[in-house]
């Protein structure tokens, strides 16, 4: 939204307003001549929520026709609660200009929520959403005529720039990047190390991020006696990400699904390997396997695949030279320029 806002005198926000303080992952913006249209924060799980959502929507439906009344652009944010809701009311905005980032899975075969297959057929439907550009993440067959495969950016040109990794000789380093969640495997990573571990692989493990899961996962790491190897930052600055990926030989990101997820693009930025699960677009993001390591959610089978790399050495320093050069060519300067074409 940085990159977003630069570009428009005033900003329209309608969303829900958080009263939780800032994390340090949490940016602001940047412009300052901001409208905030507050609606109330609701959800559609379990009744009493439904009931309540349901009582509110007239307040939430009239606060985002104001707010799309108000501006010259309108641009959604799906799929999620409000961005249902605004891809519905979009429909009665027939001639502003419009965009939609589609941040989830656009992958057509995938097994989505009602509520994201509904967004996602209003979006791609020529006769109900008209003027506007679907920004999705990856390349599919059934693609409309206003859907444009996009990407997104997390490092300048200025970050080009020689690094060195750490001996793998002297112990394996796996990194693990993002919110503490069920849907994202974080134990998956720990049984990785242990597996390892087993075989008297030297190893190492850092987890970047936070959420609901650390409390099972301290305990898991305590239970599998991975004191030594493992560490928890928290949620830490992108500067800090950006030196632990420097130091990391493998990423471990074996998610339920995604869009695009920036953690791997980072990754490959420093020559951090992705081990990775085959969903959305991350097959196309890997090559389908030529920079980076596609699996399942198999410890085991990771495990594996880690210690069959270190026989050839040659064919990883190749895969890694392949993912950097990929994501070098998505910097933040490009996606600026991108973004510029779309207003």
């Amino acid at each position: 939204m940085r990159l977003w806002e630069k570009n428009v005198d005033e900003l329209i926000i309608v969303a829900p307003l958080s009263k939780k303080e800032p994390s340090p992952i949490d940016l602001p913006y940047l412009q300052d001549n901001i409208k905030f249209i507050s609606i109330p924060e609701f959800n559609i799980l379990g009744t009493k929520n439904l009931l309540r959502s349901i009582f509110l929507l007239p307040v939430i439906l009239f606060k985002i026709a104001r707010g799309m009344f108000l501006c010259d652009h309108i641009h959604l944010r799906c799929p999620g609660n409000v961005g249902l809701l605004s891809s519905f009311v979009q429909i009665f905005f027939p001639f502003k200009n419009k965009t939609a980032k589609y941040a989830g899975n656009w992958d057509p075969k995938s097994a989505q929520p009602w509520s994201y297959r509904v967004q996602r057929k209003i979006l791609r439907s020529e006769l109900l959403t008209k003027n506007m550009s679907v920004l999705v993440y990856g390349e599919w067959l059934d693609n409309t005529k206003n859907i444009i495969p996009f990407f997104t950016a997390s490092y300048l040109e200025s970050d080009k720039r020689a690094f060195n990794k750490p001996d793998m000789d002297d112990k394996i380093r796996l990194i693990f990047v993002g919110g503490l969640f069920s849907n994202k495997n974080p134990e998956i990573a720990l049984k990785v190390c242990s597996f390892l571990k087993a075989k008297n692989i030297r190893i190492e493990l850092v987890f970047c991020g936070d959420g609901p899961e650390y409390s099972k996962l301290l305990a898991l790491r305590d239970s599998l006696e991975l004191k030594d190897e493992v560490k928890f930052l928290g949620n830490v600055s992108a500067e800090r990400v950006r030196d632990e990926f420097i130091q990391a030989h493998f990423l471990i990101f074996v998610s339920d699904s995604e869009g695009w997820p920036k953690v791997v693009a980072e990754a490959m930025w420093w020559g951090c390997i992705p081990i990775t699960t085959p969903v959305s677009c991350v097959p196309q993001m890997l090559g389908y396997g030529e920079r980076g390591f596609l699996t399942q959610k198999d410890s085991k089978t990771i495990s594996n695949i880690i210690e069959d790399s270190l026989m050839d050495p040659n064919s990883l320093f190749l895969m890694r030279n392949r993912a950097i050069a990929w994501a070098h060519q998505y910097t933040l300067e490009k996606f600026e320029r991108e973004i510029k074409k779309l207003l």
